[in-house]
């Protein structure tokens, strides 16, 4: 029988020959992602970890990146209730304040690798699509039960492939790939689906295909998938990732998938997802000139090195306009040290960024950059909803970080092709 990326893996993990969309299957993942809210999830299950303990050392992947620095009393109490917790129960892979967001952590460390199966209490979990594995968010109460026994129960997905054609132009990035793939497809276009992302692919490296795979599940996506080629391997490889340890899973040539959507890179421009939804996408050209009073650059979705990179081959030499605050997070400790080695940091210091420790920061609001009402936010992160960045009252777009740096280089938006002829 012909399967999907997303049927083989789940059949594998089932001990089944097959599988078929609908079917619900029991998996044992290969590990469990957690981060701040591990203190609300291991509180829920407090009386079987004394009398149980915890399936394995090995399963559970905790992050402190939600609130680092700790900003309140409360907050710290949760970190500190975390830290007892991972010492009590000898956890492996425990990655305190100041390594990084999760996600980048992940797959940073080698955690995550092609043909594995991750789960995670957050919902962009999707992201390590990026190297070709099948991971997804989960909420609280399935963590707790998983972490109790290892096992869980997932509904193998309809599959959506897509194919990407042609080159994208000088000056769109892969965040402008995908917020226009959103605004096509819609907020609720994939809805439980595993996206196999096809085609013209070699052109994006595993960073690029990282934003691409974090958004899936702003388009409802179960998971966001790109297959392992020479892109996966050299990453890897600079990973220092042992090939033996993974195998690559690869669709059959004849699956059948729910719907086969097909995209002209080349005719995709800068895009901009304005309030107060992701999918709500339209082409810088129509909204050029609105004026913004911050800017971010980082998280999950482009926090790595060539974000960084690409936003100040653009600031270099610029200062950021007066009216705006342009806020900088690398997404992890090792992506910090390599742009202050690089000059990337000095060139963004130097044109007014101010550089946060890496982590979330902003992007879900709860410190470090809260919007004041009436304000407006140009960020690289992958959620605009109302109140996202802690203020109901304020809008949030989305962009590329070149449309960011350019945008912030002149106080309102700005098609960041125009820094670029300068």
């Amino acid at each position: 029988m012909a399967m999907t990326f997303a049927e083989k893996i789940l059949a594998k993990y089932a001990n089944k020959k097959s599988v078929i969309p609908g079917e619900i299957v029991t998996v044992h993942p290969d590990h469990l992602l957690t981060h701040d809210n591990t203190a609300a999830i291991i509180q829920k299950i407090s009386k079987e970890l004394d009398e149980y303990g915890i399936f394995s050392r090995q399963l559970p992947i905790i992050v402190l990146d939600h609130v680092i620095p700790a900003a309140s009393e409360k907050t710290a109490l949760n970190h500190k209730n975390i830290r007892d917790f991972v010492k009590k129960h000898r956890i492996k892979h425990f990655f305190d304040v100041g390594n990084g967001v999760c996600h980048q952590i992940v797959v940073e460390k080698g955690l995550a690798l092609p043909g594995k199966l991750l789960l995670g209490s957050d919902s962009h979990t999707c992201s390590y699509g990026a190297i070709a594995a099948f991971s997804s968010g989960i909420d609280r109460t399935e963590s707790a039960a998983l972490m109790l026994t290892g096992e869980t129960w997932l509904k193998v997905p309809q599959t959506i492939k897509m194919e990407l054609n042609g080159k994208l132009a000088k000056g769109v990035y892969s965040k402008d790939l995908i917020l226009y793939i959103i605004g096509k497809i819609s907020a609720s276009g994939a809805n439980y689906c595993s996206v196999e992302f096809h085609g013209d692919v070699e052109q994006f490296s595993v960073e690029d295909r990282f934003t691409i795979a974090n958004m899936g599940v702003e388009m409802g996506a179960k998971n966001a998938v790109f297959m392992v080629d020479d892109v996966t391997r050299k990453y890897l490889n600079y990973l220092k990732v042992d090939p033996s340890s993974y195998n690559a899973v690869y669709p059959d040539i004849n699956a059948e998938y729910q719907e086969k959507l097909s995209y002209d890179l080349t005719k995709i421009s800068p895009q901009v997802s304005c309030p107060h939804t992701v999918d709500n996408v339209k082409p810088v050209s129509e909204i050029e000139g609105l004026e913004i009073q911050q800017c971010l650059i980082g998280t999950c979705t482009n926090g790595r090195i060539s974000d960084l990179q690409i936003a100040a081959n653009l600031l270099r030499g610029k200062k950021v306009h007066p009216d705006i605050r342009l806020i900088v997070l690398p997404a992890s400790k090792q992506i910090f040290e390599d742009a202050l080695q690089n000059g990337i940091i000095e060139t963004l210091v130097k044109a007014g960024g101010v550089i946060l420790p890496p982590g979330c920061g902003p992007c879900l609001g709860a410190h470090q950059g809260v919007l004041a009402p009436g304000e407006r936010c140009l960020s690289t992160a992958n959620r605009n909803f109302k109140g996202r960045m802690g203020c109901k009252d304020a809008e949030i777009y989305l962009a590329s970080p070149a449309t960011v740096a350019a945008s912030a280089i002149h106080g309102k938006i700005t098609d960041p092709r125009r820094e670029m002829k300068k």
